[in-house]
C-alpha cells in the first residue's frame, strides 16, 4: 500500500474501500469479503504441505518470495472437499499482521453493499454463523459477508505467525 502523507487523502483512501466487497463463491452460496482485507487474487499453484495444521490449513504457497499459508474455506466451514479446477482461486488477505491464502471456488466481483442493506445473521446455531459478519441484500440476492478475524482462531494464529 502506498505511503500517504496528507491526513485528509487517509480518509479519502479509506472512504475508496468503505462498503466495497469482493464475492466470491463455495458450491452455490455467495460469500463477501471486505476489499480492505484483499491484498490480490491469484490462481490456485502448488502448494507444500505442512505436518501437524489443522486439515482446513491445506499449507504454505510462495508467492514472490513471500511465504504464505494457505486455507481452504470450504474444510474451514466443514464443506465437502472437491478438486481444484480452472475456475478455484486463491485470496490473499491480511488479518492483522498475518498473510493468508483463501481458497475459494472462484471469485466474482467486487460489488457495493451500503450499511443499510446489511443485516445480522439469523441466530440459528452459534457455530454455523460464528464466521458470518452479515448479510448482504442485493437485488434479490444474498452475500454472506465473512468476519475475517474469525477466520482464523488462536491456536491458528499463532502456528501461522511461526511459519
Amino acid at each position: 500500500m502506498s505511503e500517504i502523507v496528507v491526513d485528509d487523502s487517509l480518509v479519502e483512501e479509506e472512504d475508496t474501500q468503505k462498503n466495497k466487497y469482493l464475492t466470491f463463491t463455495l458450491e452455490k452460496e455467495f460469500y463477501g469479503i471486505e476489499i480492505k482485507y484483499v491484498i490480490e487474487i491469484i490462481g490456485i499453484q502448488p502448494i507444500s504441505e505442512i505436518p501437524e495444521l489443522p486439515e482446513y490449513i491445506k499449507g504454505i504457497i510462495n508467492l514472490r518470495g513471500k511465504i504464505i499459508p494457505v486455507m481452504d474455506i470450504r474444510l474451514r466451514f466443514k464443506k465437502e472437499a472437491i478438486e481444484y479446477n480452472d475456475r478455484t482461486c486463491i485470496i490473499v488477505i491480511q488479518i492483522e499482521d498475518i498473510y493468508v491464502g483463501l481458497i475459494v471456488d472462484g471469485v466474482s466481483e467486487v460489488i457495493d453493499i451500503p450499511d443499510c442493506e446489511i443485516v445480522d445473521p439469523p441466530e440459528i446455531s452459534k457455530i454455523r454463523n460464528k464466521f458470518i459478519k452479515g448479510i448482504g441484500k442485493v437485488q434479490d440476492n444474498v452475500k454472506l459477508l465473512l468476519d475475517c478475524d474469525k477466520l482464523l482462531n488462536h491456536g491458528d494464529t499463532d502456528s501461522l505467525s511461526n511459519i
